[in-house]
């Protein structure tokens, strides 16, 4: 009836026994409140493992629990751990009994007790009688460490990476200790080395002073026959906290233009004076906050198992980059995964990751300024790098994680793709390059092409005489000014030729230095000595690609292609604004041919990839927050870019235009404004007309087949692009393009699918165009 009675519950029954046994057995060796029985079991476990008795509680309670547990996890309990315990107490009471001066049984209960009992006597004395102590304690600390093995079903490198995690723990733990004491002894040993207000060696804020202001001679003499005839004003002192900029004065003078060579020394026009822009106010840099948060990043990464020790802050207009080195053994890809990590603990919008810093052996983390610093363009020109770049394309474009002035050559790019989100900066970007092309050069060194589809940011230029043509803002008559562009290249490469020069740099330094001769007998149109002219550089701005591409993308496409090719040597530089350049807006070719990119802020990593082919443009800031790739550096460069207002920018096109008007009231028929292509007297006749219409200065291969295509056309009646190809021997997409050429000149109407092309003009029509001379 009993074995009916507990039939199933052996295990649950025999598990309350042991921990009854474990109660009883723990009220007997930690308290001695067990009576006689207690005494007993005592004096027993005392007698037979020594001071391991302390634990046989704690081990029958533990064994009693487990075996209310499943009956199959029970089974596979009972296969192991009594094997693994029995192992652990052999070697624990072989230890205790090596351990405590190797009791025997002459020393009674007591001794016997004090060490492993009568079990670590036959185990422990019989391996030292056997193979001496140091065999013995090995073999007792192996069987013990197997024995923990089989009961816990831990493996021996899981057992060490356990170690090594823990050791690792405490190791943290001690460091994040000291390293408190350690800063503010380390700040005590400063205080004493130091001098009282000496600078933070640390913390590096770069100040730029501004470059010499030139005084003129006379107000009405032209500046490049102008001598510099003053002195720079003493920086002031700078301390730990604040950045200082000198001030210059509003009549401080007008600036010197760039040396144009004997040739044109006579020229009359003087560039607008610098204190036309205004400069940016002076801000302050907390050392002490920016040293904190240097300390809290170093913190951060600790957190995350990256050991770095700080070695460098720098200040800069936006952000402040922190220079670390890593530890021993941490690899670089550790840190570049902790971005967010990072920007939690110092809470920060984002950070970004520079590693390596170039040429430095430390990564480079760069945190938003809690207050950020406006650039003006007036500091980036009146800086002493300013003053000494003497390209006229060399443009101001803001300042560098240093706080250095950044200038373009524009040159030396030769093309620029600008792109990012809207509101980032790519208009204000836009503005300070044409600002600083027209404070920095003359319309003899540089002549501009604006192409406004959005129709309100280029039109403030209009008037001045660097223009070719009033700021563009049709599509059809911006692929026009395009097309002009690409035959101007081929006029230009024409001239190159035959005066035997490669490039635009050796032609003009020829022509400066009296070189260049026409042979004896060619004349001009008025049948005066043909001269040889300078060659002004070219800049042609897009401010948006993207609604270009869309109203007129094919014939945009094949000239901004030819010129992004071909354009470089012949002085002819692009400057290309887009949100996103992705395929359909800048095809494979050109972007291949515009290594020099202006990333600004974008919002995703694909963005930024297809901007720079890499990631970092989706972490900056805005507002003119920007990374510049140069044509030969695979590392972009962080910059804040500069700022120019409205105000600014009237004042300097109301300068040039007042000398516009001056040179008009004058009458002098020698003056620049009629260079080789006319500015003032109807600019947009000459660029902007049809393409089919030759340029100033110059025709081509295309205006003969025209002339060809429009006879064979109108002879026949037969506005057929197969024909063109027969007749011409050109290929179908040279064909094709006559075929549109002819209908942008109302000579063909719109194509109507495979049937020829309806002709609208008679033979008697085309007599009187070419009497006309169209």
């Amino acid at each position: 009836m009993a074995r009916a009675a507990f039939a199933g519950r052996t295990d649950e029954l025999l598990g309350l026994v042991l921990v009854l046994g474990g109660l009883l057995t723990g009220l007997s060796v930690y308290l001695g409140k067990a009576g006689i029985v207690g005494r007993l079991i005592d004096s027993g476990a005392g007698w037979t493992i020594g001071t391991t008795k302390v634990g046989l509680p704690v081990a029958m309670v533990a064994v009693g629990l487990a075996m209310f547990r499943e009956r199959i996890e029970f089974d596979e309990m009972t296969r192991r751990l009594p094997v693994g315990a029995f192992m652990a107490l052999f070697s624990v009471t072989g230890l205790l009994h090596l351990g405590r001066g190797r009791p025997g049984i002459s020393d009674g209960a007591d001794g016997l007790g004090a060490g492993g009992g009568l079990l670590g006597l036959a185990v422990g004395g019989g391996l030292d009688a056997a193979i001496d102590t140091i065999g013995a304690v090995l073999i007792l600390i192996g069987t013990g460490l197997v024995g923990l093995a089989v009961i816990t079903r831990v493996s021996a490198s899981q057992a060490a990476r356990g170690v090594v995690v823990v050791a690792r723990r405490v190791g943290r733990a001690l460091l994040a200790g000291l390293v408190p004491l350690g800063r503010a002894l380390r700040n005590w040993v400063q205080n004493l080395l130091s001098a009282p207000g000496s600078d933070d060696p640390q913390v590096v804020v770069h100040h730029e002073s501004p470059a010499p202001q030139p005084v003129p001679e006379a107000a009405s003499e032209p500046v490049s026959a102008a001598e510099p005839d003053g002195h720079a004003p003493e920086p002031e002192p700078v301390t730990k906290k604040r950045r200082h900029r000198t001030e210059v004065a509003a009549g401080s003078g007008e600036q010197l233009t760039i040396e144009l060579g004997a040739a044109v020394d006579g020229s009359t026009w003087r560039l607008p004076p610098l204190s036309i822009l205004s400069r940016s106010e002076t801000h302050d840099i907390d050392a002490k906050a920016i040293e904190e948060r240097g300390y809290r990043l170093q913190e951060a990464l600790s957190a995350h198992g990256v050991e770095t020790r700080l070695i460098d802050m720098t200040v800069g207009p936006t952000v402040t980059r922190y220079a670390l080195q890593l530890g021993d053994g941490v690899k670089v890809a550790r840190v570049t995964s902790l971005n967010k990590d990072i920007a939690y603990a110092l809470a920060a919008a984002d950070v970004r990751i520079l590693a390596p810093i170039p040429g430095q052996q430390a990564i480079g983390i760069e945190v938003p300024n809690e207050e950020r610093e406006v650039v003006a363009l007036g500091d980036i020109l009146s800086s002493t790098a300013a003053a000494k770049a003497q390209h006229p394309l060399e443009a101001g474009i803001g300042r560098d994680i240093d706080g250095k002035p950044v200038l373009l050559n524009l040159s030396t790019m030769p093309h620029l793709l600008i792109a990012g989100a809207t509101g980032a900066g790519k208009s204000s970007c836009i503005n300070s390059l044409v600002t600083s092309v027209l404070m920095r050069s003359s319309p003899e060194q540089v002549r501009l092409i604006l192409i406004d589809p959005k129709r309100v940011e280029m039109g403030q230029y209009e008037g001045v005489p660097h223009l070719l043509t009033a700021p563009v803002t049709d599509p059809k008559k911006a692929a026009n000014s395009l097309h002009w562009a690409v035959r101007e290249m081929e006029r230009r490469y024409g001239l190159l030729s035959d005066c035997g020069f490669r490039d635009i740099a050796g032609y003009n330094a020829a022509h400066d230095r009296g070189e260049l001769q026409a042979p004896l007998g060619v004349t001009d149109d008025d049948g005066e000595p043909m001269a040889y002219q300078r060659l002004p550089f070219i800049l042609i701005v897009v401010d948006e690609l993207s609604d270009l591409m869309m109203v007129a993308a094919r014939d945009v496409e094949d000239s901004i292609c030819r010129l992004a090719q071909m354009a470089r040597a012949v002085g002819i530089h692009l400057v290309v604004a887009t949100q996103r350049p992705s395929v359909n807006v800048i095809t494979g070719v050109i972007k291949a041919n515009i290594p020099a990119r202006l990333a600004f802020e974008v919002s995703s990593l694909a963005d930024s990839r297809v901007i720079l082919d890499q990631p970092g443009a989706e972490r900056l800031v805005g507002n003119g927050d920007m990374l510049l790739l140069g044509p030969s550096s695979n590392t972009p460069q962080r910059i804040q870019g500069a700022w120019v207002n409205e105000s600014e920018v009237r004042q300097v096109v109301s300068a040039w235009t007042r000398q516009v008007d001056d040179i008009l009231t004058a009458g002098d028929d020698d003056s620049p404004v009629t260079a080789e292509v006319p500015v003032l007297d109807s600019p947009t006749g000459s660029i902007t007309d049809d393409s089919h219409r030759s340029p100033t200065g110059g025709s081509g291969d295309d205006d003969d087949l025209f002339e060809q295509a429009r006879e064979l056309v109108v002879s026949s009646q037969l506005g057929s692009t197969s024909m063109l190809q027969r007749k011409l021997r050109v290929g179908f997409a040279r064909a094709g393009r006559l075929m549109d050429q002819l209908e942008e000149a109302g000579v063909v109407g719109p194509s109507t699918g495979s049937k020829a092309r309806e002709v609208l003009l008679a033979s008697e029509d085309l007599e009187n165009l070419n009497e006309q001379g169209l």
